[in-house]
């Protein structure tokens, strides 16, 4: 058995630790526009400037886990898959819950996705 292979599984248990399902999570994403929000972040131009590029935070809650990826709902039903990995996904402050806890939807079981 390798090395990776010993390690693997060790980083799987540990990102399983620090998730449960229902908990808020903040996921920064990379977009681009020619106006950038007010909460946009790391915000630079492009090669020719007529447009930008920037990051936003989006607050999600997680809804499943799985051995290499969570599956996380937006505020508006969406679900994303997301690997345990990914350097742009982190768990929410305390202080994010409290400040922000109207950006995070609410959890529940079995929910439907509505349109």
């Amino acid at each position: 058995m390798s090395l990776e292979g010993a390690i693997d599984p060790m980083l799987r248990s540990l990102w399983s630790q620090n998730f449960r399902v229902g908990d808020p999570v903040v996921f920064r994403m990379a977009k681009h526009g020619t106006r950038p929000s007010p909460r946009a972040m790391n915000v630079s131009p492009s090669r020719f400037g007529e447009e930008y590029y920037y990051e936003v935070e989006k607050y999600w809650t997680v809804e499943e886990i799985s051995e290499t990826a969570l599956t996380v709902r937006t505020r508006r039903g969406k679900l994303h898959v997301i690997e345990y990995n990914d350097p742009r996904l982190r768990p929410a402050h305390w202080w994010e819950k409290l400040f922000f806890r109207s950006r995070f939807p609410i959890h529940t079981r079995n929910q439907d996705v509505t349109a």
